[in-house]
C-alpha cells in the first residue's frame, strides 16, 4: 500500500505536512550513518520492505530476518518462562540480541561514524476464526551519536482491523513511523507519539502502552507519556504501578477480581484511604473473591484532569506521585460513565468486581442526562453495569443537618426511585457500615484550597506521610511562604 504526503489543515491554516511513508524510509536510507537490523516475527517483514522499496537500502540494512519457527526463535533469543512469544520480554530479548550482534560484527574502528539500531516486532495478527483481532509488541533500540549509549522505545499495539493483510500493512507503516520518529523527533517525545499515526487511523490501531528509556529520554516520565496516549485518543485507558512504571492493562487485569475506586485524588485524603481499606476488607470477604487474585485500582477519568478545558500535566503528576507513594496501581481513562469502566474491565475478566464510591457518586449514576446518547437510555447503561458480577461498596456522606446518608435513605430523582430500589435491594449495593464519622467532614477540594492558600490544618486530613511529600516537592501549588496564621473555618 503506497501513500503520499499529507497536509494537515486547521481552520484556514496549513499546520504541517506529513511526509509519505516512502519518503520517510528514503530519508533514513540516505543517511550515511544510520545502520542496523530488522527482526520481525508474526506478520511478515512488513516494516523492512518499505526500506527495500524506497531505494538505497544497502546503506541502512545490515540484516533482515523473521524467525517464525518457535524452536528457531528459542535457539536465537532463548525461551520464555511462560512459553509465550508475543510479550514485552521477547521484544526486549530480540532488541538486545540484535544490537549485541551488530556491535560484535561491525568494528568501530572501521565504522567510526555509524549509529547503530535494531528494530523488532513480535505480533499475532487476527486468527482464522476472527475471534481475536491480534496484538503485538514493537520497539527500537538505537543510538543518536556513535559513542553514546543506546536509547529504547517500546510499545504495545492492538489491531482493530478484521483482515490480516490490512493488519500487516498497518504494522509496516507504524514501524516506519517509529524508526523515523526515533531518529528525527526524539527531542520531542510528545510529538513523536502523535507522528506514530501518520498515514494511519485510530480505527486501525490502538497503542495502549509505551515506554522510553536511555540517555536521550532521561528526563521523560513514562506516566506522562501514558497520559498522552489517552489524551490523544490512541487508547481508552492506561495503567502504571506503584513504582511509576507503565503496565500493560491486559497483563495485570486478566482474570482478576478487580476493586476500583474512582476519584479526583486532588489530593488523596483520609476519606479515600478509609474507603479503600473498608471496601477492600468487604470485597475480600466475598465468597467469589480470592485474596491472591484481587487487584485494587485507583481510577482517574480524563475529565477529572482537565482545568479550563486543558489537561494540567503538573497537577496530574502531583496526584500520580502521591498515589504511587501509597503503593497503589493507577488507571487513567476517558470513561466518564461508570458502566464504561465496568465494560472495560469485563473485556479482561469475568471474575467478580467491585466499585467503591461515595453516596454523591451513586446519586449521579442515577442521573438520566449521562445516558441520552444511548438508544436504550439509562436502562441500557444499567444493564451493562449491574447485570455483571459486580457489587458497589457505598461510603456514606453527611448532609447539611449532620445526618449520615447511606443506601437506605439517599434520595434519587422520583422517576429513578423504583429503578434504584431494584438494584439497591437486590444485593448490588452494600453500605460501608464501619467508618470514621470525622472523615465525612473532609473534602479534597477544601483541602486543596487550604494547601494553595497556606491555611494551616490540612495535614491531618491526609494519609500518613502524604503531607510531608506535598511540602517536600511543593505539590499542588504548596508554597511555604504563603502559610497563613489565621484559624481555618
Amino acid at each position: 500500500m503506497e501513500n503520499t504526503s499529507q497536509i494537515k489543515i486547521k481552520g484556514d491554516r496549513v499546520i504541517t505536512q506529513v511526509p509519505a511513508t516512502k519518503d520517510k524510509a528514503l530519508r533514513i536510507n540516505l543517511n550515511d550513518n544510520i545502520y542496523g537490523t530488522f527482526a520481525e516475527i508474526g506478520a511478515g517483514q512488513e516494516t523492512v520492505r518499505h526500506f527495500f522499496r524506497a531505494g538505497g537500502s544497502s546503506g541502512t540494512i545490515a540484516k533482515a530476518m523473521s524467525a517464525y519457527d518457535k524452536d528457531f526463535s528459542d535457539a536465537i533469543y532463548g525461551s520464555e518462562e511462560d512459553g509465550r512469544y508475543v510479550t514485552e520480554s521477547r521484544l526486549k530479548k530480540m532488541l538486545s540480541h540484535e544490537v549485541r550482534l551488530i556491535e560484535d560484527r561491525l568494528k568501530r574502528d572501521k565504522h567510526p561514524n555509524k549509529i547503530f539500531f535494531s528494530y523488532a516486532n513480535t505480533v499475532a495478527t487476527i486468527d482464522f476464526a476472527k475471534q481475536f483481532k491480534g496484538h503485538g509488541w514493537v520497539g527500537i533500540k538505537y543510538q543518536v551519536e556513535p559513542d553514546e549509549d543506546y536509547n529504547e522505545i517500546t510499545l504495545h499495539i492492538r489491531f482493530k482491523e478484521t483482515d490480516a493483510r490490512l493488519q500487516q500493512e498497518t504494522l509496516g507503516i507504524l514501524g516506519v513511523n517509529l524508526i523515523y520518529g526515533a531518529f528525527y523527533k526524539y527531542n520531542d517525545p510528545k510529538k513523536l507519539l502523535r507522528y506514530l499515526y501518520d498515514h494511519l487511523d485510530k480505527d486501525q490501531l490502538e497503542i495502549d502502552t509505551i515506554n522510553f528509556s536511555g540517555p536521550r529520554f532521561a528526563n521523560v516520565d513514562n506516566r506522562l507519556m501514558s497520559l498522552q496516549l489517552v489524551k490523544n485518543g490512541m487508547t481508552d485507558a492506561v495503567m502504571f504501578g506503584p513504582d511509576g512504571k507503565n503496565i500493560l492493562p491486559a497483563a495485570i487485569l486478566y482474570k482478576k477480581n478487580i476493586l476500583a475506586l474512582r476519584g479526583s485524588f486532588r489530593p488523596v485524603t483520609q476519606v479515600n484511604m478509609d474507603m479503600h481499606n473498608k471496601s477492600l476488607e468487604m470485597f475480600l470477604a466475598e465468597n467469589k473473591v480470592e485474596k491472591e487474585n484481587a487487584l485494587v485500582i485507583f481510577e482517574i477519568t480524563l475529565s477529572n484532569l482537565r482545568s479550563e478545558g486543558e489537561i494540567d500535566e503538573r497537577d496530574f503528576m502531583d496526584r500520580a506521585e502521591l498515589l504511587c507513594a501509597l503503593g497503589q496501581t493507577v488507571m487513567i481513562s476517558n470513561f466518564q460513565e461508570y458502566y464504561k469502566v465496568v465494560e472495560y474491565f469485563s473485556s479482561y475478566t469475568k471474575a467478580r468486581m467491585g466499585l467503591a464510591m461515595g453516596v454523591s457518586n451513586l446519586i449521579e449514576i442515577f442521573d438520566e442526562k449521562y445516558y441520552r446518547h444511548l438508544s436504550g437510555g439509562i436502562l441500557e447503561a444499567f444493564g451493562k453495569l449491574f447485570y455483571r458480577d459486580l457489587k458497589v461498596y457505598l461510603y456514606p456522606m453527611e448532609d447539611d443537618l449532620g445526618n449520615v446518608v447511606n443506601s437506605q435513605n439517599l434520595k434519587v430523582h422520583p422517576r429513578m426511585k423504583e429503578l434504584y430500589k431494584f438494584f439497591a435491594y437486590n444485593g448490588k449495593v452494600e453500605d460501608i457500615a464501619v467508618f470514621d464519622k470525622e472523615n465525612l467532614k473532609i473534602f479534597s477540594r477544601e483541602v486543596l484550597k487550604m494547601i494553595t492558600t497556606g491555611t494551616p490544618g490540612w495535614e491531618k486530613q491526609l494519609p500518613e506521610g502524604i503531607a510531608d511529600l506535598i511540602k517536600q516537592h511543593h505539590l499542588f501549588g504548596y508554597n511555604p511562604k504563603m502559610i497563613s496564621h489565621s484559624v481555618p473555618n
